[in-house]
């Protein structure tokens, strides 16, 4: 495609045509094309990888020069191997800052500087592709149409219309009625991704045990003018998938829908796919991320939330995540965490499966499956997610989707 993307920006391809859709920037570039340098006087995120030379506090006094230990344990990389004064964001606080002197005593504030404005980039539009007239492209993954409307861990009651890939997985025991499993996220018409330990038997699962239903807004009503429900024709468990750890490694699994008449999911306000990030592709630390399920409100809680709740986190550094304070080497490539600043949301018990959403370019790609945590909203314990780009190959060889760098389609209506 030539250089369509710039300073090491990747292209985000049309499903069927291939053609070009828009740019994913990697860290410190912006613009259609990544060919813009962001602004160094501000920062993203909570600042992780702030890098700038800002060093006035809020209260106007100049910062003091980090002290050695400070510099060998966390700024041994930086500017100067953080031989200076500018303003970091060092244990996750909520944005930069820095030491000063105040009253004669040692004390930490926040820096003055503004967060920069993100906005994200309008999809590119794309050439009409030339294809056979009965295969439609459909172009509407990772869009939704309504937010959030009222208040798992701290979050807020939203509608199912905020989050159309969302999911209900129910498993019916020979002796009971069917109960709710775990979420998931509809990638095509005929499959959803969720996690490998929402089925406990392993490769003795019985997957005409299991149905699904798309576009539900609460466990315990149905609407059946919105909601679709289907039977299951096959389950996919990663070959890899390990929990001896008790880290859940490779945590991802996949679940094909039988089709009613040869069809699957239709596509409605209340149903629709979430795209998927191209290969290895990663935020940076900071970055603002939507999760959303059916779990518990609180961890003490014997019972669900019943209704779709959605919250907001932020994606934390890999080498915070592994750090000693937080899960030491129970963090694997395959995984990374994600939390609020001040621990107030979380995915909880029940929420297991379902997505972690990140928006770049008006939509929204599916960078994480809800995993494991120590608790929920637990201070250092943020939650942890699989890394949906670790596995793109695996996901195209299961459902022989080809690529679904951008999401997959639906069949034509």
């Amino acid at each position: 495609m030539g250089e369509i993307c710039l300073n090491g920006g990747t292209s985000v391809p049309a499903l069927i045509s291939g053609a070009h859709l828009f740019c994913l920037c990697t860290d410190g570039f912006e613009g259609t094309h990544c060919e813009t340098v962001k602004a160094s006087h501000c920062y993203e995120g909570v600042g992780l990888y702030y890098k700038g030379t800002a060093s006035k506090t809020v209260s106007g006094q100049t910062c003091l020069q980090w002290d050695e230990e400070t510099r060998r344990q966390h700024l041994h990389l930086d500017i100067n191997a953080g031989k200076h004064n500018y303003c970091r964001n060092l244990h996750y606080r909520r944005r930069p800052w820095c030491y000063v002197w105040k009253n004669l005593q040692l004390v930490w504030e926040y820096c003055d500087m503004p967060l920069c404005n993100f906005k994200p980039l309008p999809p590119v539009a794309s050439p009409v592709p030339t294809q056979p007239e009965h295969v439609a492209e459909m172009t509407t993954c990772g869009q939704r149409i309504r937010r959030k409307q009222l208040k798992i861990v701290g979050g807020t009651v939203a509608t199912v219309e905020s989050h159309p890939w969302i999911a209900a997985i129910f498993w019916r025991p020979k002796s009971r009625e069917k109960v709710f499993r775990c979420g998931g996220s509809l990638i095509s018409a005929c499959w959803v991704l969720t996690a490998a330990h929402c089925f406990p038997d392993g490769n003795n699962t019985k997957a005409e045990r299991f149905t699904v239903t798309l576009g539900k807004n609460a466990l315990n009503e149905s609407n059946p003018t919105v909601e679709q429900k289907f039977r299951v024709e096959k389950i996919f468990i990663h070959e890899g998938f390990d929990n001896n750890e008790g880290n859940f490694n490779n945590d991802i699994a996949l679940v094909k829908l039988k089709t009613k008449l040869g069809k699957c999911a239709k596509e409605s306000s209340t149903v629709r796919t979430v795209c998927l990030p191209p290969p290895q592709q990663s935020l940076q630390p900071g970055f603002t991320c939507d999760i959303a399920g059916y779990g518990k409100e609180s961890h003490a809680l014997w019972y669900r939330s019943q209704y779709l709740k959605e919250a907001q986190v932020n994606l934390l550094a890999d080498d915070v995540c592994r750090g000693k304070d937080y899960y030491d080497n129970m963090i694997t490539d395959n995984m990374f965490c994600a939390a609020r600043p001040d621990w107030s949301q979380d995915a909880c018990e029940g929420d297991s499966g379902g997505p972690l959403v990140c928006e770049v370019g008006r939509r929204l790609f599916l960078f994480g499956i809800i995993s494991w945590g120590d608790g929920c909203a637990k201070e250092l314990r943020p939650g942890v997610y699989t890394r949906v780009t670790n596995y793109n190959k695996w996901i195209e060889e299961k459902t022989h989707l080809g690529s679904i760098t951008a999401g997959a389609m639906f069949p034509q209506k």
